[in-house]
């Protein structure tokens, strides 16, 4: 058996393709969300969770935070 560490992956170079993005499917009945239907044309909204205060925002290069 040959053990490859990941440091001797290659590593993708700025002018190389962007690898696409794997993910797990989803519990099956799990409710999704399109991120732009819950801030329509804010950039942050404020979710209230038993009376705690969440902030989700999206940011300048198209990621979602979530903070407290």
């Amino acid at each position: 058996m040959m053990l490859i560490m990941p440091s001797s992956f290659p590593h993708p170079s700025p002018d190389s393709p962007a690898l696409p993005v794997v993910h797990k499917p989803t519990a099956p009945g799990t409710p999704r969300l399109n991120s732009q239907d819950l801030l329509g044309r804010h950039r942050e909204l404020e979710i209230d969770h038993g009376g705690q205060i969440y902030r989700l925002r999206l940011t300048s290069l198209g990621k979602l935070i979530l903070t407290k």
